[in-house]
């Protein structure tokens, strides 16, 4: 990279400036990420879903990390870093407005089709900003500043669960009880009115990505480009297929664990809430919760690395901690419960920023590719959390069979649902010991 051949005041001082763009595209998509928590609720009443059918929420959001992740990595080669987040904004400005048809039709198909828009907006925004905030600098600190990038992420989010929270959650509860006792006609103009309080806040929200994605074409960032890789000895073939770093696999698959809980904690938690009979006016901010767990924890990550602490080693406690909370929420009840739902964002908060430098180290050339498939990591976002949804499902239907009455039975189905997290911190744990070494010469 060219700002390592200069002083340590000259790198600052050029770093600066893009450290705090991309930051700015961290809080965007962090605040448009992060309202599926107040969405999946308002999702199920409006369009009448399963639980299971509701987090298909977040899975059309993810899952296009999937579809679109290796295109963008074509579309960020021929285009450039740059460009490529600007366009990454503008298509997200069009998802935000398919919303219009959508509310005004109250189809569920046309609601995921405009999420789904949104993230491969999103995909091509991530798939460009993520490897130029890492390779920005010294890849020994990457995870530094991957966490600040977190601490604008997660604030963003927090906003974007209130904000939404409060538009789309509000009177939800008396919305309800009145579905049960009014006519088909007087239900259809309840629900109507519901899905129409989200046409405002879209059309603003597409104006500002739209607007941005203009401006980021005139943004001051500097080109930079991955480290070429060394090799280790001098009869040892350079790599030539991306398929000959294990140690990148493996960080894909944890990166897709990973995605998918840090998912279930923050669009879970709301629903979970009202499980318990938590009203909806004190639930509807528990995604704050696990946000600002997450935003104290980077904080901490931007002190303590690299200069206390290593990026695996910040991993390995993560995954423990992970471990630790997952058992807490199922064997606790009641409000004591959801606060260790919103703890998982302390477990949550490092591993993004560990990954991603662990899984990049030596790849060279192959940084831009390999960077693809760690975004399509993200659609662990689109897998887990309808696993969630299908257990709290299964497991309610059977507890009714066996008699327990609805409402006991949806909030014990809720718990057992966070079994679901155990493996994924189990083998993010393996990651942060073992699996990030696979592959790469000893020193």
């Amino acid at each position: 990279m060219s700002n390592n051949t200069k002083s340590p005041s000259q790198a600052k001082n050029n770093t600066l400036v893009p450290i705090i763009i991309i930051a700015g595209l961290f809080f965007i998509f962090g605040f448009v990420t992060w309202i599926n928590g107040a969405l999946i609720p308002f999702m199920k009443t409006i369009n009448e879903l399963t639980d299971a059918q509701s987090y298909l929420v977040a899975s059309a959001s993810y899952i296009s990390f999937v579809v679109m992740a290796l295109p963008a990595s074509y579309i960020i080669n021929k285009i450039g870093y740059k460009k490529g987040m600007s366009l990454g904004l503008v298509i997200m400005a069009a998802g935000a407005l398919l919303f219009i048809p959508a509310a005004n039709a109250r189809t569920y198909w046309m609601f995921l089709t405009a999420i789904f828009i949104q993230g491969a907006g999103m995909t091509i925004l991530q798939t460009a900003s993520n490897p130029y905030i890492t390779i920005l600098g010294p890849i020994e600190s990457a995870a530094k500043r991957i966490a600040i990038m977190g601490i604008a992420n997660k604030v963003a989010g927090s906003l974007g669960s209130v904000i939404f929270g409060a538009i789309l959650l509000s009177g939800i509860s008396g919305i309800k009880e009145k579905l049960d006792i009014v006519n088909d006609e007087e239900k259809a103009n309840l629900l109507n009115t519901m899905a129409d309080s989200v046409i405002t806040p879209y059309i603003i929200m597409a104006i500002v990505l739209f607007v941005l994605g203009i401006l980021i074409r005139k943004a001051p960032l500097s080109h930079v480009e991955a480290d070429p890789i060394e090799e280790s000895d001098s009869d040892e073939k350079a790599k030539s297929s991306i398929f000959q770093f294990p140690h990148l696999w493996l960080g894909v698959l944890a990166l897709f664990l990973y995605v998918g809980v840090e998912v279930v904690a923050g669009d879970t938690i709301i629903a979970y809430g009202i499980s318990l009979n938590i009203p909806v006016e004190e639930a509807k901010f528990f995604t704050l919760f696990t946000l600002m767990a997450m935003v104290a924890t980077y904080g901490l990550g931007v002190f303590l690395i690299p200069k206390y602490i290593t990026q695996s080693f910040a991993l390995k406690i993560s995954a423990i901690l992970g471990i630790v909370f997952s058992f807490c929420i199922v064997y606790t009840t009641g409000f004591t419960s959801v606060l260790f739902v919103a703890a998982l964002g302390i477990a949550n908060a490092l591993v993004w920023p560990a990954i991603w430098p662990l899984a990049l180290t030596g790849l060279g050339k192959f940084t831009k590719t390999a960077s693809a498939l760690l975004i399509m990591a993200i659609s662990g976002g689109a897998i887990i959390p309808p696993l969630y949804g299908a257990l709290v499902d299964n497991r309610k239907e059977g507890l009714i069979t066996n008699g327990i009455n609805e409402a006991s039975a949806l909030a014990e189905a809720a718990s057992f649902g966070y079994w679901i997290l155990l493996p994924c911190y189990i083998i993010i744990l393996y990651y942060a010991f073992w699996g990030h070494k696979v592959g790469l010469k000893k020193v």
